[in-house]
């Protein structure tokens, strides 16, 4: 029998800051005057989130300065309220164009409305969102589905007999999330030997994500994979198997999967520690960058969504070489 364990643990992390660099008044319809600075407003998740988040802020922060010609004000959360809240502001301050990484997918249509009436321009990237595609110019973003898809196979490639299965999903509601536990459910739906030991958030926390796995090793319950939706909630995993004295890795009593590619991961899978790591792109400033050069020239866009190419890696095949290329 299959069996679905659903518990949640929503306790919330957030931070919320705003952080400015440079000074220069905003056209009133919304486009930047000649000589003036681009004034953006940036709405990401938390750089604290995960190693992949704090390489997509400093790329974005590297980009986006006043010698590049931008003024850029940065706002950060966790929560989809507080990133409208912080949406909301920019508008108000006049931005010129509004960067958006939602945290939850659902509820911008009304705040991205808003900017567009105000005759500010709205890329997405890193996560997509459910609104219509005449409120943004373009989405630079990872194919999550594809991403969770390509996990799923690959594990499905190991054929296993029995399939016991610790989920550990982050922030629910987030594009990278839906992804990545969609394709598993799908194949836990579909096979008779997939069993979903337990499915509970740690909202990409690795401490909680080690708590989940102690409880079921408390449990005394039976399990053969952990599926982490991120490296830092797999490390955690990890912590716990140390701490109980369960081997894990190629050859192993577990299979660890993350996702993301952290260097520090990657070095995991070429010690045979983990088996698996799903590659996610944290590098989206240039591709930002590009458009709002072609945008500010008066240019057409040639494609609303740019997709990210991205890998997946196995532990007995990766090398030195793809930690160094690939590893953030």
């Amino acid at each position: 029998m299959k069996k679905k364990i659903f518990a949640a643990l929503m306790a919330s992390a957030m931070v919320l800051g705003m952080t400015a660099c440079g000074s220069a008044p905003a056209s009133g319809d919304g486009g930047s005057s000649s000589g003036d600075l681009i004034k953006v407003g940036i709405i990401n998740n938390d750089p604290n989130e995960s190693g992949y988040r704090t390489a997509n802020d400093k790329d974005l922060q590297a980009t986006f300065t006043k010698e590049n010609g931008y003024d850029a004000s940065f706002a950060y959360s966790l929560k989809n309220d507080e990133q409208i809240a912080a949406a909301q502001k920019f508008i108000q301050d006049g931005v010129d164009y509004l960067l958006l990484s939602a945290a939850d997918t659902a509820g911008w249509d009304s705040v991205l409305q808003d900017a567009k009436d105000a005759g500010i321009r709205v890329i997405l990237f890193d996560r997509t969102i459910d609104a219509s595609e005449d409120l943004y110019e373009a989405s630079i973003v990872s194919d999550m589905a594809k991403e969770g898809q390509t996990a799923v196979d690959w594990l499905s490639s190991q054929g296993l007999s029995e399939y016991n299965i610790i989920h550990i999903q982050g922030v629910m509601g987030s594009a990278a999330q839906q992804g990545r536990s969609g394709a598993l459910d799908a194949a836990v739906e579909s096979n008779d030997n997939w069993t979903l030991v337990t499915q509970q958030t740690a909202e990409w926390n690795a401490e909680k994500a080690q708590q989940i796995v102690q409880s079921v090793i408390d449990s005394g319950t039976s399990f053969n994979v952990i599926y982490a939706e991120n490296d830092d909630m797999a490390k955690g995993a990890v912590a716990a198997l140390d701490a109980a004295g369960i081997s894990h890795g190629v050859g192993k009593d577990v299979i660890i999967m993350g996702f993301d590619c952290n260097k520090w991961a990657l070095q995991e899978l070429k010690d045979q520690n983990w088996n698996y790591d799903g590659q996610c792109n944290p590098f989206q400033s240039s591709y930002i960058n590009d458009i709002i050069k072609k945008l500010e020239a008066g240019e057409t866009l040639s494609e609303k969504t740019i997709i990210m190419d991205e890998k997946g890696f196995d532990a007995t095949t990766i090398t030195d070489d793809d930690v160094a290329n690939y590893g953030i």
